[in-house]
């Protein structure tokens, strides 16, 4: 038995499917904003964008490209079988994306004070993925 295997019969992981491109081409150096112009579906670029801005001292603008990733990372995860709740595994490299945009979201939104939505989006992370929350934290 797997051990990421739900004995209460809770939903199975999600797993995204694979999109290297937009991995690669941020891993070589290449500009996120770049990156997100030609594959806008990439939540890895937008959650780079939102680190930048984030660490430039951009936090709304941070905030924005977070939620960007983060909507686009739900829309993945829709496609890919996801019912609004259960595992999304760090572990799965292509989630890693959508894992980070919520991470950026949390950060930005306790940043400027929207309490609520750094508690929901610290809490959605830590249900999708603990390892996540503990690695991006």
């Amino acid at each position: 038995m797997a051990m990421h295997e739900n004995l209460l019969g809770g939903p199975a992981p999600t797993h995204l499917p694979d999109d290297p491109e937009p991995r690669e081409l941020l891993a070589e150096g290449a500009d996120p904003a770049d990156v997100a112009a030609k594959y806008p579906t990439s939540s890895l670029a937008w959650a780079r964008l939102a680190d930048e801005a984030y660490e430039g001292g951009r936090v709304v603008e941070s905030y924005a490209y977070a939620r960007t990733g983060y909507h686009r990372g739900l829309d993945a995860l829709r496609r890919a079988g996801w019912k609004g709740h259960g595992p999304v595994p760090w572990e799965h490299e292509p989630n890693r994306g959508f894992l980070r945009a919520l991470h950026a979201l949390a950060r930005a939104a306790q940043s400027i004070g929207e309490e609520q939505e750094y508690e929901r989006c610290s809490t959605f992370l830590r249900d999708s993925s603990p390892t996540a929350a503990d690695t991006l934290n």
